[in-house]
């Protein structure tokens, strides 16, 4: 019995042990304790005030729920910049009597990030995400809020994929 017991206690510790660079979120292990995220400004031809700040909140958020990496306001050893440089609403489909039945918004950032410990991992690229909504909706107050979600969700998640992840 005893022996059976330490058999397992020594494989159990195995699995422990050889699972230690994964985790839930899919993250890499990076060589960095920190990370800055600098204030994304909006330079779109079409301003939507408030945005670029709660994007830049979103980001931050994203890093730090899914990482152990601590958020700095500057020296960060990964930092992540850029600007919004798209927001455009479109019509997408249209009724019988030629009127948008549907629009589309469409948000791209351009992200900036450097490793200061990686060099091979640096990039500048551009994220783009869009949300469709009633045409018959105003892009205002709660409709607003649901569509930047679903946009500033999307575009967050693919930067951390393209930075920390490497999807």
């Amino acid at each position: 019995m005893r022996y059976f017991i330490k058999a397992i206690t020594i494989t159990f510790s195995f699995l422990l042990t050889s699972c230690g660079v994964y985790n839930f979120t899919g993250a890499k292990p990076v060589d960095a304790k920190t990370f800055q995220v600098n204030y994304f400004q909006n330079n779109a031809p079409l301003v939507e005030p408030g945005i670029e700040r709660t994007f830049t909140l979103e980001l931050q958020d994203i890093i730090q729920s899914q990482t152990n990496l601590n958020l700095v306001s500057q020296g960060g050893e990964l930092i992540y910049e850029g600007e919004i440089v798209d927001y455009r609403i479109t019509p997408m489909t249209a009724t019988a009597d030629q009127r948008a039945a549907q629009n589309r918004l469409t948000i791209t950032v351009m992200v900036r990030f450097t490793n200061r410990n990686k060099e091979d991992d640096n990039f500048e690229k551009r994220f783009s995400h869009f949300d469709d909504f009633d045409a018959n909706q105003q892009l205002v107050g709660s409709q607003l809020n649901k569509s930047l979600d679903v946009i500033f969700e999307r575009i967050t998640q693919d930067i951390f994929n393209e930075s920390l992840a490497k999807w």
